[in-house]
């Protein structure tokens, strides 16, 4: 835990950036019956009966120092799926960065050994090399800044029926797009200090 909180108060650069990344889902729904569309007086009104179209995993890559996040949507939440996603995040986001801090779960697919699934052992050691993770704790994944975003993100775009992955890929860009116009940041103040105070009674009694 306290790595994570000290990863959130290193100073960073541009050619060091700090990430923060998670994944949600997000089920597919269509309705039965059209909805009502809205109205002075009434809002928008649809059938409690839905069609499922299965589910999307959602990606989320998020700067918290500069108010920039990527989101996307795929079929699955593989090892490969990681690493692509980690290849764009180098090549393609951050291409000018000598060395990227990622922030993420501690999951089996978050790990420098998807690289070597995804990609030919010198692509794999290249993106590696400038890649430096740390993983919030097995129990503590409210550490991780993205699980805030993501946060955001259920509330103003996904609460609501989704019906496939292509609406769902225009979505997820609009808002993206507002959000990064904005230059949303999340201002993280829990230190150190305060876990060794608050968070006492996880730390051995001497």
């Amino acid at each position: 835990m306290e790595t994570v909180l000290d990863t959130y108060t290193a100073e960073y650069s541009p050619d060091h950036p700090l990430i923060c990344m998670d994944e949600a889902s997000k089920q597919l729904l269509t309705d039965e019956e059209p909805s009502l569309p809205m109205v002075p007086g009434h809002p928008q009104r649809e059938d409690y009966h839905y069609e499922r179209r299965g589910t999307q995993a959602i990606f989320m890559f998020f700067d918290p120092i500069a108010g920039w996040r990527r989101t996307s949507c795929r079929d699955s939440r593989t090892r490969v799926d990681w690493a692509e996603e980690i290849k764009h995040l180098l090549d393609i986001d951050y291409p000018q960065a000598r060395l990227i801090t990622l922030v993420c779960d501690n999951l089996n697919t978050h790990g420098i050994a998807s690289l070597y699934e995804a990609f030919p052992a010198a692509e794999a050691y290249r993106l590696a090399r400038r890649l430096s993770i740390v993983h919030t704790p097995r129990n503590g994944s409210w550490l991780n800044v993205a699980e805030i975003e993501l946060s955001v993100l259920s509330r103003q775009c996904l609460n609501r029926r989704i019906g496939n992955a292509d609406e769902l890929a225009r979505e997820l860009a609009a808002w993206q797009a507002e959000r990064n116009a904005d230059h949303s940041r999340v201002y993280w103040r829990f230190t150190v200090a305060d876990a060794r105070t608050k968070l006492h009674r996880l730390y051995p009694q001497l």
